[in-house]
């Protein structure tokens, strides 16, 4: 008989999901808003700040890119995931805390990179545990459970961190306080729902340890890219991937400081978000649902499909309850395009090497990730309209649409252990 509910190993996974939410969270909402506090005391216009916001998000998504597979690759050595997803996570908990010692919006960026890569490295690890936490036919339902926690996990410590910044005066503390507080309690968050899977996760899958570690690592790494061509359901659906997580990342990196160069309310538009959090949290538990009576590769095109309408509703925002619907808009696809994206894929790889497989698969998501960021600051820039460069995402997602659509078609040639 089947078993519906979560299994502890399976619960302690997903709560890494709500740790590390949190950070995502204030990436999303705090610290661009932080951020632009001290670029427009030093002056910095606000094209200029939403440019240098998502050029440093650019920053730190080639170092992911450029360390992310080599990593992976490493990490499906017996008994090498857990230390490496432990470092890395460490280094995202240490950023996020340490956000809030900058006075200068160079120094801040620099810091922001620094926990940003510890973040993103950390996924990596994270991700090709689901090999090990769960089996094939319940991936959808526990990377759909991972985010859907996560979501409305992360409005706790968000919460928190709302009122310690909009009634600061009214505690009795700064600005600056207020904003220490948030960070650290962030950070603190993060740390404490990752001690759980700490404490129980074995790695399962794995490859045994060679002599020349990094070497090794590198030439398997090698040898995967080179057998992917033959590979084609993997293959088209990475670079499907690439496209259209393109503008999912985008939307989330860049959303209130899109609307800040706008000129959109700040209160309202942190509001906005934590409503995006809060529609997230039923709509990633509906879709797990669904993948039980419909094939992940159709819900992944329904997902597809209501990205392109937000993205075109998107070009033309200049209103602030038009920023509400966004957000609402985005809630109820965000979840499940990326928690079906990680099932679908963990489903295809062969699962001793599921370090490197997302290691390749970050390197397409946080590829991705870097052009939107990228385009979206140089388009501002060029044009001196914050709106034009949205409409590059719609392309992307279109784009990746199309491409999925042949993944989809092509036959599993490879067998998954």
């Amino acid at each position: 008989m089947e078993q519906k509910s979560l299994t502890t190993l399976e619960k302690r996974w997903v709560l890494y999901d709500v740790g590390n939410s949190a950070f995502t969270m204030l990436v999303s909402t705090l610290f661009p808003i932080y951020f632009n506090s001290l670029a427009e005391s030093a002056g910095v216009s606000e094209v200029d700040y939403l440019a240098y916001w998502g050029y440093a998000t650019s920053v730190a998504t080639i170092l992911v890119v450029l360390i992310g597979p080599v990593l992976g690759a490493m990490a499906d050595i017996r008994n090498f995931k857990k230390p490496l997803f432990s470092a890395c996570m460490c280094l995202g908990v240490l950023g996020c805390a340490a956000l809030s010692l900058p006075t200068m919006w160079m120094a801040f960026l620099a810091v922001f990179v620094l926990a940003r890569v510890g973040y993103n490295t950390s996924l990596i690890f994270y991700d090709s545990m689901l090999v090990d936490v769960t089996t094939k036919e319940r991936m959808d339902m526990v990377s759909s459970h991972g985010y859907a926690w996560g979501y409305i996990g992360s409005c706790i410590p968000f919460v928190c961190s709302i009122v310690l910044v909009l009634l600061y005066e009214k505690i009795g503390i700064s600005i600056r306080t207020a904003m220490t507080l948030a960070f650290c309690l962030n950070a603190i968050w993060w740390l404490v729902m990752t001690i759980p899977l700490l404490r129980v996760y074995k790695q399962v899958y794995c490859v045994e340890r060679q002599s020349g570690i990094v070497r090794s690592s590198f030439q398997r790494l090698g040898t995967t890219l080179r057998d992917m061509k033959n590979q084609k359901h993997i293959f088209l659906f990475l670079l499907a991937f690439f496209f259209f997580i393109d503008g999912v990342y985008t939307v989330i990196d860049m959303a209130t400081a899109y609307g800040s160069a706008l000129g959109l309310d700040t209160q309202g538009m942190l509001l906005a978000l934590l409503v995006t959090q809060l529609v997230a949290f039923p709509c990633a538990l509906l879709f797990s649902r669904l993948s039980k009576k419909y094939e992940t590769a159709k819900l992944l095109k329904v997902c597809l499909v209501a990205y392109i309408v937000i993205a075109v509703f998107a070009i033309q925002l200049d209103q602030q309850w038009e920023f509400w619907l966004l957000a609402v808009m985005v809630g109820m696809f965000q979840g499940a395009i990326q928690a079906l994206s990680r099932s679908y894929f963990a489903k295809i790889i062969p699962a001793d090497k599921a370090g490197e497989y997302f290691g390749i698969y970050d390197i397409c998501g946080k590829g991705a990730s870097f052009t939107g960021t990228t385009l979206v600051g140089v388009v501002a820039q060029m044009t001196n309209l914050p709106n034009a460069g949205v409409a590059v995402i719609a392309v992307m997602f279109v784009i990746g649409l199309i491409l999925f659509n042949r993944a989809a078609r092509q036959p599993e040639r490879a067998n998954r252990k």
